[in-house]
């Protein structure tokens, strides 16, 4: 199968951009008839296995390489003594998101899980085995794992070159001048993208012109990338990513083992395939960086903020800069005459972090949001009572209006829905018939609007369907789907009648699938696409004396169900397929580009907006806890397909269970190994684990935040029930946690 084919049609509830349908790559999955990077095998290929490092900081001694290359099946090992040039240094960034990466460039190991060598072989097996017959030996140097041996320091830029420091307003004057005031320290902890698709490539070179199989979220972008290390150009590069199983954030920046990869099937002149261990994705890929983060906020005696400090130290590896921007959940959400968010960075041996869904929001909010449920306890108000004492008109600090924010609606039918209004003010005042502590907490949930320059084509072919393509990126989100209605809407067509074509670099740029902003941006250069085609085919039929439309080129058309009609004569139209056959049985091809508009980003603040509410309930004897019960609702402008808007909502509030309640990344103090670098004991919420959900879509229209009125939806679940849980536990127990996740031990002692 063609990677960028579309064999199949949607089974739908609708034909337009709005309505529910379902997934155009839902029966290949489910067939396993999908194509994932590992699934190709080129004829003649290799399997690259990478070795990694056991121990977190020190230098390799020695390699077993003799013992490597006399095993069957073996045909090369690579170390830093004989790995083939690249033609990019691996510790030179490249922009716009390069990290430092680790290629065999040195003996020296800077994180656990860190290549240090490749072993290339006939088979899999044979390629495992050599690199376990390496028996690599070190001069071990102490691991730096932890706050108090880590190395602090001033970052440049945190997050993707966010600023480090914001500040408006006098912090310290609002604080005494508060009525009451809290302050208090929050740690979250390094989180790992466990995508159910490993990292994978299978490259082949022909001659100068490189074919990339791999799963990757900014195709286009990445050709240039890949292009830089092999010194070739980047139109040499094809990457073909029809289906990613997840990405989270990590399939688009640049690994080492990938480019290791890759540099094998050009030495060695045969395709080769490298696909990372379930383990090996703890090290080389990025990770959500732990935080320690400080809240100092004060309020008047009628509840009203004064002053809002959040300073953050996030946690980076020795060799590089990506910091989490969790202040930064701060700076844009309630109203406060002054608010300082500041980030400080912290040294340590591990790889490097990196934008893991919803980067600094889902950590930083995570604080926030129990930090103004303390303040309200302190203040004796409810806190979704205080959360609206405290509602932001404007965007702090700037004063710019917002796009569009629909919170009040997202705060009022969300606690509806909950039943909100019967919590009682005081923890630990409800139970269950079982006897169980029952706590109900609630959190804000607010994510930016990020909208990322693409490009997109539409062709209206001679018997009057379409064609629609961008180099567009689907991780499991559906956006094969609502980017085909847009597509379809634009051209006045129903989705069956429109064949869309993705994955594929060669195809016009899609722009990043990142962020939550996959679907304003390739979404609006393929509805430009689209009125452009149709522009085009008006023109057509406009001038052409033998079409009923002939001359109403002053007066317009509208294109419906395939068909241009007068606007003020809807009885005088003819098909798409009727025009073009007259004109000699042309395609008719629209193209467009999408990018902000700077006008409206100066003016306007955007966000999506959302409230999370969440019940617990909680053994008084054993301590366990169990979510039991959330409703989200959320305002993100207009909704493509409300199908999928709904399980991208599930999928973040349960995201957000599984930060509050499950994962985190355990370092061995003496090796400074991870010690849970599996799916067995890296703990994420199970079917059991997953509580009653509820997703309320809170209609809201945008005119400013792009041209067809769309917000993301992807990662915003995360940011408000985090805090949500949090705050239930609390409201349950009486027992404040501020670490996550929460464990049984953390409430224990105050039952």
């Amino acid at each position: 199968m063609s990677p960028d084919a579309q064999p199949i049609s949607t089974t739908r509830y609708g034909s337009n951009a709005g309505q529910p349908l379902t997934r155009r790559d839902g029966l290949l999955k489910v067939t396993g008839r999908a194509t994932y990077a590992a699934d190709n095998h080129p004829e003649g290929m290799l399997y690259a296995v990478y070795a990694g490092a056991t121990i977190a900081r020190g230098r390799v001694t020695s390699l077993d390489v003799a013992a490597a290359k006399a095993h069957p099946g073996v045909i090369e090992v690579w170390t830093p003594d004989n790995r083939p040039p690249l033609s990019h240094d691996p510790d030179a960034k490249l922009p716009p998101f390069g990290f430092r990466i680790e290629a065999l460039q040195s003996d020296r190991v800077r994180y656990a899980n860190q290549p240090i060598a490749l072993v290339i072989a006939e088979t899999l097996e044979a390629a495992t085995e050599g690199a376990a017959l390496l028996h690599p030996q070190y001069e071990v140097d102490e691991a730096r794992t932890e706050l108090d041996n880590g190395q602090m320091f001033d970052p440049p830029s945190v997050g993707v070159g966010g600023q480090p420091r914001s500040a408006f307003g006098d912090v310290e004057a609002g604080l005494k001048a508060a009525t009451v005031a809290i302050e208090a320290e929050y740690e979250t902890p390094a989180q790992y993208h466990n995508a159910m698709e490993p990292h994978a490539v299978v490259a082949v070179w022909e001659g100068d012109k490189l074919t990339l199989d791999m799963p990757n979220q900014a195709l286009v972008m990445s050709c240039g990338l890949y292009a830089s290390y092999f010194g070739i150009p980047p139109e040499n590069v094809v990457i073909r990513s029809p289906f990613l199983g997840g990405g989270f954030g990590s399939k688009a920046i640049i690994n080492g083992p990938q480019i290791l990869g890759i540099l094998a099937a050009r030495a060695l002149k045969r395709p080769v395939k490298l696909v990372l261990t379930r383990a090996q994705m703890y090290g080389p890929v990025g990770h959500r960086g732990r935080t320690w983060q400080t809240l100092r906020m004060g309020a008047d005696a009628e509840g009203r903020l004064t002053a809002l400090h959040h300073s953050a130290i996030s946690a980076t590896s020795s060799h590089d800069d990506f910091l989490e921007p969790a202040a930064n959940a701060s700076t844009h959400l309630y109203a406060s005459p002054a608010i300082l968010s500041e980030h400080r960075g912290l040294r340590l041996d591990i790889g490097t972090p990196g934008p893991m869904r919803a980067p600094g929001e889902a950590s930083g909010s995570a604080a926030l949001e129990i930090a103004v449920d303390e303040l309200a306890e302190a203040c004796g108000v409810d806190p979704l009572e205080f959360r609206l004492k405290n509602y932001a008109e404007t965007e702090p600090g700037s004063g710019r209006p917002y796009s569009s924010k629909a919170l009040r609606e997202c705060y009022a039918e969300g606690a509806r829905r909950f039943g909100w209004a019967s919590r009682p003010l005081q923890p630990r005042m409800m139970r269950d018939a079982d006897g169980f502590l029952v706590g109900w907490g609630m959190g804000t949930a607010l994510f930016p609007c990020p909208m990322f320059p693409a490009e997109a084509r539409a062709t209206i072919r001679a018997h009057g369907k379409a064609l629609i393509e961008t180099a567009g990126a689907d991780m499991g989100q559906g956006a094969w789907t609502a980017l085909a209605q847009i597509g379809a809407e634009a051209l006045g067509l129903a989705p069956d009648d429109v064949e869309f074509h993705s994955g594929l670099s060669t195809l016009p740029d899609g722009g990043i699938a990142g962020g939550s902003g996959h679907t304003a941006s390739a979404g609006a250069a393929l509805a430009g696409a689209g009125k452009d085609a149709i522009a085009r085919l008006t023109d057509l039929a406009t001038s052409d004396p033998a079409s009923p439309l002939y001359g109403a080129g002053n007066i317009g058309v509208v294109a419906r169900g395939g068909r241009l009609h007068r606007r003020d004569d809807d009885s005088r139209s003819e098909s798409y397929g009727e025009i073009l056959a007259r004109a000699g049985g042309q395609d008719i091809v629209g193209t467009a580009q999408s990018a902000r508009d700077p006008a409206a980003a100066a003016s306007h603040a955007m966000y999506s907006h959302g409230a999370v509410f969440a019940e617990v309930k909680i053994d008084p004897t054993l301590g366990q806890i169990r979510t039991t019960r959330m409703v989200g609702a959320f305002a993100a402008g207009r909704i493509i397909n409300p199908r999928l808007v709904e399980s991208q909502y599930f999928g973040g509030m349960i995201w957000g269970a599984s930060f509050a309640l499950h994962e985190e990344a355990l370092h061995d103090p003496r090796t400074g190994r991870i010690m849970n670098a599996d799916l067995a004991e890296y703990h994420v919420p199970v079917n059991a684990d997953i509580p009653s959900l509820e997703a309320i879509l809170i209609p809201e229209d945008d005119a400013y935040v792009n041209s067809i009125g769309v917000k993301g939806v992807g990662e915003i679940g995360i940011t408000g029930t985090v805090g949500a849980i949090a705050n239930a536990i609390w409201h349950a127990t009486g027992v404040r946690v501020r670490k996550f996740p929460i464990r049984i031990e953390d409430i224990l002692g105050g039952l």
